[in-house]
Parts: C-alpha cells; structure tokens; sequence
C-alpha cells in the first residue's frame, strides 16, 4: 500500500522554538546525514558534475535551504584537498538557524551565509554553477516546492542537486528507529518520522519538475539509506 504525504502537517523545527532545542536538533540531522548517506550522496554527485567546470575557475555552489553550514564547510574541505576554488553560498531563511551557522563557517572564507526563502531565492539567473538542497523540499507544499525548484533550475548553470528521504514503510522505519537509538532529540524523534511522510515519491518529484520547467530530470532511489537523489536542468 502506498503511503500517502502528510500534506499541510508541520514539523516542530518549522516553528519557533529555543536556541538550545534547535542546536541539538541541528546536531541530530547532521549526525544523521554523516552516517546515513545525506551528505555523501550529494557530495558525490557534486563532484561529478563540478569535473565539468575548469580548474582555474572558481566553483559556485548554492546550498538552499543550507540550516547551520554543515554541508557548506564539508564542500569546501573537499574543495580544499582537491586544489580549487569554491565559493558556497548557503541560503536559509530562518534567522536563528543562521546565527548557529556563523560560528560553524567562521574559518571558512569560501562560504557566505545568507537569508533567504527557498521558494522565493535572492539569487539571478546562471548565479551559481550547482544548486543543491539536502533535506529542503519536503518542507515545501507542491505549489512552493515547484516554485523553489523553478528558481533553483534557472540560477543554476549546470544543475540542481536534491537530496531528501526517500517516503515510504522502510523509510519510516529506519528514522523512527535511528532517532530513537542514538538517543536523539525529542523534537528529532518527531521531526524525523514526519519528514519521512512529508517527503515527495519520485513520481511526484517528476511533476513537480516538469511544472517547474525542468528539461532534464534524473532520480535514484536508495532504500537501504532511505534516501532519494534527484538531478535536474
């Protein structure tokens, strides 16, 4: 049986909650997207579509959605040990997310923090060479999600990165158990299991892409992660 999305349902970390709550929150999904594929599938494919843009030209990245600069900081490492410039710029439209991300990307001059809505980005056409959103769009409705991703798709050059979960019994199991198991934040153990039923299937990405005006649209699914990876132009 198909789950269906939990639409108009809210997660806990969309509302306004205590510096304190919302650090350990942040901690838990970064803890979770290092041991659960979150940021090495979006890295990977990163790389393999940054192997496309000349060594001497600084690489423009755009992290939507980007919360407290985590994967900011592991682009521009990975930048760092393989010799080239790159210039990050994480958007995030929540004001106290952002001051926990200032002290995180305070030794790195390649990333630049700034507010903004994912589906509304202060950003020109071509302005980046790689957007990316990790755990972004499934806190969209469809009607912001295809405007997030129509603003991604125009300001990106080459293409756009989405990393999110991947919805379905597997899915809501490996969450429920692994926020429950490394003894995470209550609001965590919330948040997760919704984020999974709030997540897009890949054949409602696939309309929601091509109402965006997407030309070009690959999705792998990997349920052993719970995970799904979308590229889309």
């Amino acid at each position: 049986m198909v789950m269906r999305r939990a639409e108009g349902a809210l997660e806990v970390l969309d509302g306004d909650i205590g510096a304190a709550d919302l650090a350990a929150t942040l901690g838990d999904v970064d803890r979770l997207n290092t041991w659960f594929g979150g940021y090495a599938l979006s890295l990977r494919e990163i790389r393999r579509l940054a192997a496309g843009v000349a060594r001497e030209r600084t690489l423009r990245v755009v992290d939507v959605g980007g919360g407290a600069a985590a994967f900011a900081v592991r682009l521009a490492e990975w930048a760092r040990r393989s010799g080239r410039a790159i210039r990050v710029v994480v958007v995030e439209r929540d004001g106290a997310v952002l001051a926990l991300a200032r002290p995180v990307a305070a030794g790195y001059p390649e990333v630049l923090l700034v507010q903004g809505d994912a589906a509304a980005l202060p950003l020109r056409a071509g302005a980046a060479d790689i957007v990316t959103a990790g755990l972004t769009l499934h806190h969209l409705e469809p009607e912001q999600a295809v405007q997030g991703l129509r603003q991604m798709t125009a300001a990106a050059a080459i293409a756009v990165v989405v990393n999110d979960l991947l919805r379905g019994r597997l899915s809501l199991g490996l969450v429920w158990l692994a926020t429950r198991l490394f003894c995470c934040h209550p609001i965590s153990r919330h948040d997760g299991p919704l984020s999974v039923r709030r997540s897009y299937s890949s054949d409602e990405l696939r309309v929601l892409a091509a109402r965006a005006g997407a030309h070009r649209l690959t999705i792998h699914e990997y349920p052993a992660l719970g995970r799904l990876l979308a590229v889309l132009s």
